[in-house]
């Protein structure tokens, strides 16, 4: 068993993830998105899906990166 290193729980199906050379250990995929995903630079909030890096900062879709200037970020063409 391993603990989670984010909610502490020593659970038998814990998992690791390795990113960016760091191994984190994980009691479930919503405590592993909650350490490891982006936060969008507009709202804030956590981006799960593909999102949008523009000029090195995330954004969670198109709307947001266009409110933050970068005018080019579409939804649908």
């Amino acid at each position: 068993m391993a603990r989670c290193e984010v909610c502490g729980n020593d659970y038998y199906l814990s998992f690791e993830v390795v990113a960016a050379g760091h191994t984190h250990t994980f009691d479930s995929f919503e405590c592993a998105i909650h350490r490891l995903a982006p936060i969008c630079e507009h709202c804030g909030c956590k981006i799960i899906g593909h999102g949008i890096e523009a000029e090195g900062t995330f954004y969670c879709c198109a709307h947001c990166a266009r409110e933050s200037g970068v005018m080019a970020a579409v939804d649908h063409v």
